[in-house]
């Protein structure tokens, strides 16, 4: 009978972790469904920051390579692959908004090599130029020092630091405009539970140190982004997502 229930504990925690690791893989990409809807319905997309794409992608691409030299868990590898593809798709619909609102005629291409412009690109296939030129860089790099532990340190923490500014651009966005307006803030309550359920799952899982700063730092400007919410009022400025 304790046979038994022991092996029922046992089968409990097992699906447990699956779903758990199912929620890491997938629940990164879940609050920008909400400001996809938004930015969707309102043909808007000025309240989203599409820094914070540019942050997510370089994080993930990183963190790609540092799998390659330190291979951690597998579902947050596999989460990285899922937010590139996210991220991607915010910038595909954001590109095809502004391209339908544009009312002059001059656009700005990466090939430009104008730094003014960098990440204000007119078409959706300059940020692709980007990231395939950013992961054939990291790829050359990584593949270069890989028996260089300290290198694969290093790039372990440069990738967590990235994510960890996730909530930055878009911080410094509702600063500068003194508003929300055309910010899902479900999107950022969604942040904010998963970067909760993240440092927990890496603390549980005793993930690399730079998880778990990440974690933290993440914690912190999603709470930010929430008082400015509060602080530039409930009001017709704020448009809940």
């Amino acid at each position: 009978m304790e046979q038994g229930s022991e092996e029922s504990m046992e089968s409990s925690w097992t699906l447990l972790s699956w779903m758990a690791s199912g929620v890491m893989v997938f629940g990164g990409a879940v609050p920008y469904v909400p400001q996809y809807q938004e930015i969707q319905r309102t043909s808007n997309a000025e309240g989203f920051s599409t820094r914070v794409c540019l942050v997510l992608l370089v994080a993930n691409i990183l963190r790609i390579f540092f799998w390659i030299g330190k291979q951690f868990e597998l579902p947050l590898l596999l989460q990285s692959v899922v937010m590139i593809l996210t991220m991607l798709a915010m910038l595909h619909l954001c590109c095809s908004i502004q391209s339908s609102n544009r009312v002059s005629t001059k656009q700005h291409h990466i090939t430009d090599l104008d730094l003014r412009y960098f990440w204000s690109w007119s078409s959706f296939e300059d940020y692709l130029m980007f990231c395939f030129a950013f992961t054939l860089l990291c790829a050359f790099i990584t593949f270069l020092f890989l028996d260089w532990l300290l290198f694969v340190e290093a790039l372990g923490s440069l990738a967590v630091m990235f994510e960890a500014m996730l909530g930055l651009p878009q911080l410094l966005q509702n600063y500068n405009h003194r508003s929300t307006r055309g910010m899902s803030v479900k999107m950022v309550l969604l942040w904010t539970a998963g970067d909760v359920f993240k440092t927990t799952y890496f603390v549980i899982n005793e993930s690399p140190a730079q998880f778990l700063v990440c974690g933290a730092v993440q914690i912190l400007i999603d709470i930010a982004i929430l008082l400015q919410v509060g602080y530039y009022g409930q009001d017709s400025r704020i448009k809940l997502g």
